[in-house]
């Protein structure tokens, strides 16, 4: 059965606190999706964010960012005496660190109230407590809180090297660790009442799982074996990808590559851990960057650009092998765009595992006729964009007249001659053979350049910043294409 999907990351939402939260904002957005017939919402990374505000660079692979916290939530269980409003609320740009700072105060006195009210003694509070990697991010946060916001290869030697000798902690460390597993608890409840929420609603959680992870992240620190860093906890090598269509010197991402002969001496558990967790989490799991299954470029940690550096063998079939065999139900996509060899789509359809076709990229206007260069099937995702290129309409407005006129025929040819360009582009989406297609909301809506979310090989601000201050555009734009959701 094909079905439709809205891409739209969690931080892009309404809410009254300047960024997207797991709040009632959210819960009317579900409300929306549902009664527009989509049945898939795909989000970005929730976790917690450091390097750029990129969610590929968090701080952990399970822990959830403390930003979407909803402080409206917290004042219902009275744990805040007030509910907050900010004065960020209608901005259309996420300000990252003020939001942080103004969300911080509430929070610091939930907990408060959450302690003196008993609450962390009950068993399912200890139960989710009691984790290990909850009690192992805790304590990262904490440290690296005294330790001055540094990456944790520059801290105290002894807070450096605490997961491997677990000295005994100052009482200050210890209660902001207990303060940020009480943040992890609150994120984890309140998405879960989210996507319960959501499917209830008959909707499926996408989730994005970027396939390495940041080098200033508790997954290092806490696992520096599974990773080829040197005596000082410092990356030998580094991931990225080679120059390409987004960047003449390629992309130098700075996340450590993984020591893949460890793993598999784990028998991979560092992944079943990762990728079991986000099974939890989600119902639908994205591998961003599912080529580096197949072969990665490893870079020497000493070049200043991507362009040196080398194609390397990955263990794929062993990898996956041990994810469906560990974790069943598993339900996992690949992102395989970009300029692959052969054997990494073997790897995707030895699995049967869905690929993407983004609509911006395969239609070709520059020849005498505009035509789609990449063809339909079934068991794949078609979308008019990703969060890391132009919008939609961007990409439309920044072809010359000629392109636009052959787009336009293009069209024309494939019987969809009613509506504006945006309409009929989103109308050829629709139509595709593909199992699923998944719009962004800022396609939906028409929107331009104001909307673009990330640049590759870019960093900070503008990049992720983008958000939709108001409800009610979000809903009358899926209403109008009710029909055409549903009828897919």
């Amino acid at each position: 059965m094909r079905e439709t999907g809205i891409l739209m990351p969690v931080s892009s939402l309404p809410s009254h606190t300047g960024v997207g939260e797991l709040g009632k904002e959210t819960e009317k957005f579900i409300g929306y999706l549902s009664a527009s017939g989509v049945k898939i919402w795909q989000i970005l990374p929730l976790n917690p964010v450091g390097y750029g505000n990129s969610p590929y660079q968090p701080y952990s692979s399970c822990a959830g960012d403390e930003i979407y916290i909803s402080l409206e939530k917290l004042w219902e269980q009275k744990l805040l005496k007030e509910l907050p409003v900010s004065e960020l609320a209608g901005s259309t740009r996420v300000q990252y660190e003020q939001v942080r700072t103004w969300k911080e105060t509430y929070l610091r006195e939930a907990f408060q109230a959450f302690i003196e009210k008993g609450l962390d003694q009950t068993e399912e509070y200890q139960t989710f407590a009691a984790q290990k990697w909850v009690q192992e991010y805790g304590l990262f946060r904490a440290f690296k809180k005294a330790n001055g916001g540094l990456c944790w290869n520059d801290w105290k030697p002894e807070h450096k090297n605490w997961p491997e000798h677990k000295t005994e902690v100052a009482k200050a460390v210890r209660e902001e660790a207990d303060y940020q597993i009480f943040l992890q608890y609150l994120f984890y409840c309140q998405w879960m009442e989210m996507k319960n929420a959501a499917n209830a609603n008959g909707i499926r959680i996408m989730g994005d799982v970027p396939f390495y992870v940041g080098v200033d992240s508790v997954d290092v620190w806490a696992g520096k074996k599974n990773f080829l860093l040197d005596t000082d906890g410092r990356p030998i090598f580094i991931a990225g990808v080679p120059p390409d269509y987004f960047s003449a010197t390629g992309q130098r991402w700075g996340n450590p590559i993984y020591d893949w002969e460890y793993l598999k001496k784990q028998n991979y558990q560092f992944w079943v851990d990762r990728i079991g967790y986000s099974s939890r989490l989600f119902d639908i799991i994205r591998i961003d960057h599912f080529r580096a299954f197949d072969t990665f470029w490893k870079i020497p940690a000493s070049c200043p650009t991507a362009v040196e550096g080398e194609w390397i063998l990955a263990p794929g079939y062993e990898v996956i092998d041990t994810l469906l065999e560990q974790i069943p139900g598993v339900n996992l996509v690949a992102e395989d765009l970009g300029d692959l060899r052969p054997e990494v789509l073997e790897l995707k359809e030895h699995y049967h595992l869905k690929g993407m076709k983004v609509l911006i990229f395969s239609i070709d206007p520059t020849g005498k006729y505009a035509k789609d260069i990449f063809g339909d099937v079934e068991n794949m995702i078609i979308y008019t964009g990703t969060h890391d290129n132009d919008t939609l309409m961007e990409w439309y407005e920044g072809l010359s007249v000629a392109e636009k006129r052959k787009v336009r025929r293009f069209l024309s040819r494939e019987g969809i001659r009613q509506g504006s360009v945006k309409e009929r582009l989103l109308t050829y989406t629709l139509k595709s053979r593909a199992e699923y297609a998944i719009i962004p909301l800022a396609d939906i809506l028409g929107m331009g350049k104001e909307a673009h979310l990330n640049t590759p090989g870019t960093v900070e601000s503008p990049n992720w910043e983008w958000r939709m201050p108001k409800l009610e555009k979000i809903e009358s734009g899926l209403k109008k294409y009710r029909r055409q959701f549903i009828d897919r």
